[in-house]
This record gives C-alpha cells, structure tokens and sequence, in this order.
C-alpha cells in the first residue's frame, strides 16, 4: 500500500534584533551603573599610594657645631659638609630647601683630645621626606680639655710714626692678661700683641685694643678667649730732633775662673735712644751698662742691669735696662808627664815581663781646668802581652788620658818587651 506523505510543516519565522531598543531600554539604569563604575574607578586611582624615590639632596649641608660639649671640654676640628640622600614623592622632594636640612654630630661621652671619627646625623623638616643616608658618616674632631695661661702682652706698631718723631716706650694696662682656649691652641702661643697704628697728628698714641695671640710662625691663633678682652695702649710720640742713639757698652769687672776666658759679649739692646738737649747730646757717644761682676765665672751666664744715665739733663727713650750674656770657654794647654811607668796587660800566669825603656814621657793637651785635675796615675802606658811566650818583642804603647784631654806627644811611641817564665 503507498505511503501517503505528511502534510508540510510551515517554517518558522526569523526573529529580528531590535539594535537602537537594546540600547535605549532601562537607559537611565545603565547610565547610572556606568557612572557609578567610574566614580569606583577614580577613587581607587586618586587613594592609592604616591611612589617614593630616593634622590640626593642638590646642594651641601654644613655640619652644625654642637652647642652640648662636655663641661671643661671643646670641640676642635673643621667639621665641613656632608651630602644627604633623601626619600619621598617626587612631589615632596621638590618642596625641599636647604633651610629644611640640619647636620648634626653625634657626640660620645667621652673625653679624649685625641682625633676621633664622630657620627654625623641629618634632619629634613619637609613633610613627607625622610634621609636616606649621609656622606661622609662621620666627622673627624678632637674633644679637648680647656686650660688656661697667663701672657705679657706686647705692642706692636702696624706703621712709622710722623716723620721728624718716633715712638717711645710703651705702657699697657693690664700688661699681662689670661688666655683661655683649648690645650693645643694655649700650647701653640708665642706671643700676644696689642696692635696700633700712628696717625698722621704728632700726638701721644691712646687705645683700647684687643690682643691677638699669635704661634711661633706669626700665624694668628683663633678661637682663643682673652681676659680682659680690651687693654689700654699708651705711646708716647716724641721728636727725633733732641734725641740721639747710641750703642749699649757693658761695664764688665773681676776676673773669670782660672783657666777661662770670655769669648763673647753680646746686649740686648745693643743701642738705645738718649733724650736730652742738643749740647748734652753732642758729648754722647755711648751708654754704659751698671757694673757686672764675672768673677769666677766658668760658664756663660746672662745678667740684666740697668743702664747708667750718660749725663745730667739726659733720659732714655725706651730701654731703661739691658740684657748682657758673657759667654766664656775654657784656655787650652798641655801639661808635661816626663815619667810614665810602662805596665802591661793580657800577660799569662807564670810569667814576668820587662820593658826597655821601663817608662816613656807624655804631654797631654787639653784645656787647662781638665789639665790641672790630673793626677799622675791618670796617665796609663800599657803594651799587650796576650797571647805571647816568653821572648823578646818590640811593642806599641797605648796611652790612657781622663776624658776631654788627649796625648799630644810620647816618647817613645814602642818599647822592647821581655818575657820570662817565673
């Protein structure tokens, strides 16, 4: 029997895609969760942490000198600068200025005036900055005990006086003041000078000036505190028409000890100015020390006198004393010893020795106070035996004199020495 086919089905229709009601329907909700979405966004973006970098500071931070130093201590040493690193935003860095920074030592609690490596330390106000590092980390200081010490104070002149004048005899209130400083600093003083300079007006010289302390080299020495501060200067300004100068002669009396002599005489001053009238002064030619007794003098010795007024009506500008060292030497001589036993040393047991001639003669030099010291048994003459037999030998002689004298001359210079056994 045929199959009778099924009736068709009808196919079904496709559906269409409405694109612009996609878009536009519930549009006020989209659009709020799009806004919502990009307040989320911005918000995380605007709180999350700035990157930190770390960067060096441009310019040099100097070290501050600290105020806290031990009690009875100072701090020496040049402290310098160091470098500083620094940590923050970019934008934190940029606010930084160089007021913002402090370099500080980090003292120890110690007293030693020996160089010693100090750690240096740095603070940044600037919000949001941190330091990094510093260089260099430490300092080289010496932590030194103050001492003091009294000193002269001396003038000194910065020019000449007018012309047709010159400066007398200064006088300087206090004339000595105390110094105080560090150790090293007070060591290294030479001298401690109250500087003046002349105007152009011929009148007497008057100021309050502050010394300076000066080292041996004419170097200034700072960081010294004087007390007083302030001395009073007085020069005196005078004419050079009535006044004269003339050479210092010392007055020497006595004798020096025996077998001495004076080799040198040497002032200081070794001139001094005279003040007077014309007619006085045309008469002077010298000015004479007080008498100065060398009597028995065996070494050099140094005396201060006063100077004697030349004459009546006279004065002297600046000196009113003077310094006088008499350095003396002793005289050299000789000193004949014409019979000097010949002994001998290094002969062996059991044996006897004989000299021809048995004694020599010696001069000894020297000078005279060694030579008239001598006693006869201070001049030796020996001859070696060591190591010799009995027999006949022509031997040197050796010549023993006391300390700083010598044998200037012996006869003979060799002997026959004859050995035998006991």
């Amino acid at each position: 029997m045929a199959r009778v086919p099924a009736p068709a089905r009808p196919l079904p229709q496709r559906r269409r895609v409405d694109l612009r009601r996609v878009a536009t329907a519930d549009f006020p909700l989209k659009l709020t969760a799009v806004l919502i979405a990009l307040i989320f966004w911005a918000v995380s973006i605007l709180s999350a942490p700035a990157t930190e970098i770390v960067r060096e500071f441009p310019g040099r931070v100097a070290v501050e000198r600290p105020g806290a130093v031990p009690a009875g201590y100072v701090l020496q040493g040049q402290l310098g600068d160091v470098s500083v690193r620094l940590k923050g935003t970019e934008a934190a860095l940029a606010n930084v200025v160089s007021s913002d920074l402090h370099a500080r030592l980090n003292l120890p609690d110690i007293h030693n005036a020996d160089p010693q490596d100090v750690p240096v330390t740095a603070e940044v106000a600037t919000a949001g900055v941190q330091v990094e590092s510093v260089a260099p980390a430490t300092v080289t200081v010496r932590i030194e005990p103050i001492t003091s010490r009294d000193v002269a104070v001396q003038a000194r002149f910065a020019n000449s006086p007018p012309a047709g004048t010159l400066a007398g005899d200064p006088a300087i209130t206090p004339s000595q003041v105390r110094v105080n400083g560090a150790a090293s600093q007070v060591a290294r003083i030479a001298a401690l000078y109250a500087t003046v300079a002349f105007g152009d007006a011929v009148t007497d010289l008057v100021q309050s000036v502050q010394p300076r302390a000066v080292d041996a080299l004419g170097a200034t020495i700072d960081g010294l505190a004087v007390d007083p501060a302030v001395v009073q200067l007085t020069v005196p300004v005078l004419p050079t028409a009535t006044t004269r100068t003339v050479p210092v002669v010392p007055a020497l009396h006595g004798a020096v000890a025996s077998g001495y002599w004076i080799t040198r005489v040497t002032t200081d001053p070794t001139v001094v100015t005279v003040r007077g009238e014309g007619a006085a002064l045309t008469a002077i030619d010298q000015v004479a020390s007080a008498p100065i007794d060398v009597s028995g003098l065996a070494a050099d010795k140094t005396f201060e006198v006063a100077l004697l007024l030349p004459a009546e009506g006279t004065s002297l500008v600046k000196a009113a004393q003077v310094s006088v060292t008499v350095s003396v030497a002793p005289l050299l001589g000789s000193r004949s010893f014409p019979v000097v036993a010949v002994q001998t040393s290094g002969l062996g047991s059991g044996f006897v020795a004989e000299f021809d001639p048995p004694s020599i003669s010696i001069v000894v030099a020297g000078p005279v106070p060694a030579l008239s010291g001598i006693t006869a048994g201070q001049v030796v003459a020996t001859v070696d035996a060591t190591g010799k037999g009995p027999g006949i030998y022509p031997v040197d002689v050796v010549i023993r004199t006391p300390a700083g004298t010598t044998a200037q001359s012996v006869q003979p210079t060799r002997v026959t020495l004859t050995i035998r056994a006991r």
